[in-house]
């Protein structure tokens, strides 16, 4: 087997050991491995030594986050590939760090090693912002979750006439209980008056009682939440800064149905603004996991089921696919209901998803503004085939045909 890189390097990632492996071919093959701690000195040590002896190139496992320091020391001064661990495992039972990194060598050494995206660091540290915002988003719904245990609990039924339990009126409602309001009345006079439920089904509503303690946690619950929600707007002022070099893809963006000016700088952070490193929009979307896996035997087909991802692509396009579902009138809308009728939902969504990752691939990519196919797309494409299948059906009978489309 040919080899593309005579000396190159492999690194088995730990949290604080790694074990570095070089392969040098010149004429013979020979091979050392060293043993290095992830502290920064002796990260630029096995730097220096791969320089020592010639090292060109360098691939290192996708291990947690302890790649991303390694990667930042060695990035300048080698050509670094970052592979999927699925795709590099040793034979069974020679699992051993020694023997883990000799064989990604051997491996690298031949280009058998596809790397994994990293992104830059702009598009990194954005990366790192839309993900922390995705979190804090998270950990004040699980806080919310929280008070409205403490309320049920309480027999406070405050989400029944009462849509949002932090809305406007529920804020101003948890935050009396807190102070020992008890009086149905009194909080029943916090409520908007734009609220549809009636004045008597908000005051039946809120005939419990919270205990001392309840009115503690209930307390710590909303402090929390206030704090993450004074973090979230930090956090989206600094992606509002991050985002400046690419206003231009995110207004193109923001144009496709489900896209939000909170999920299209999310996706551009997963997908970065170089479609290069994709050749088509259908490796984009093999590499989201949103395309059926090849999975068959013996002639027979065992799944179609898609991959496993990552918790960040993949969900922020199904939302998205989710909400392009309920634009009107959209390109997006018609496919999800003619896939659902013989599919299912649950297909038919990750189908448009799918639509909408390579939509964007080709807005990115050519730079072109977002034009929907319109709601009877397919309803125009099924009456084109009708008359093709048609004519060419007359025509095979020996009839002349000759088309005129006449006025509605």
């Amino acid at each position: 087997m040919q080899v593309l890189h005579p000396r190159c390097a492999a690194i088995d990632l730990g949290k604080d050991v790694l074990v570095a492996a070089i392969r040098l071919q010149d004429g013979g093959v020979q091979r050392v491995c060293r043993t290095f701690r992830t502290t920064r000195s002796q990260l630029l040590e096995m730097a220096d030594w791969f320089e020592g002896v010639g090292i060109t190139h360098v691939v290192m496992e996708a291990t947690g986050s302890y790649w991303k320091a390694v990667w930042q020391v060695l990035e300048r001064r080698f050509d670094l590939t970052l592979a999927n661990p699925a795709q590099i495992k040793n034979l069974p039972g020679r699992k051993s760090d020694v023997n883990d990194a000799t064989w990604m060598a051997d491996l690298h050494a031949h280009g058998l090693i596809r790397g994994s995206f990293v992104p830059p660091p702009e598009i990194g540290a954005l990366r790192e912002l839309t993900r922390t915002r995705k979190q804090f988003v998270r950990e004040i719904n699980r806080h919310t979750l929280r008070i409205q245990k403490i309320l049920d609990v309480a027999d406070l039924k405050i989400t029944g006439p009462i849509s949002q339990i932090l809305g406007v009126s529920g804020r101003r409602i948890v935050k009396a209980l807190i102070t020992g309001e008890r009086d149905p009345e009194r909080l029943a006079d916090l409520v908007d008056p734009h609220v549809k439920a009636s004045r008597g089904e908000i005051i039946e509503a809120l005939q419990g009682q919270l205990t001392l303690q309840q009115r503690r946690l209930m307390k710590m619950h909303l402090k929390m939440i206030e704090y993450l929600e004074a973090s979230l707007a930090q956090i989206d002022g600094d992606i509002q800064k991050a985002v400046k070099p690419f206003r231009e893809i995110l207004h193109r963006l923001t144009e496709v149905p489900g896209l939000s000016d909170v999920s299209a700088p999310a996706l551009l952070a997963e997908i970065g603004v170089d479609m290069a490193r994709f050749p088509t929009a259908g490796h984009l979307i093999s590499w989201a996991r949103l395309c059926p896996r090849l999975d068959e035997s013996a002639g027979k087909v065992r799944s179609r089921k898609t991959l496993k991802s990552s918790a960040w692509v993949k969900t922020i396009l199904v939302q998205a696919a989710w909400s392009a579902m309920r634009t009107r009138n959209s390109y997006f809308r018609a496919q999800f209901f003619r896939i659902r009728a013989h599919r299912g939902a649950n297909k038919a969504i990750v189908a448009v998803a799918a639509s909408i990752l390579a939509t964007v691939y080709h807005l990115i990519r050519d730079g072109q503004p977002y034009r929907d196919l319109g709601f009877n797309y397919f309803q125009r494409a099924d009456d084109d085939r009708i008359v093709r299948r048609s004519v060419a059906r007359l025509q095979q009978r020996g009839y002349v045909v000759t088309l005129k489309r006449g006025v509605a």
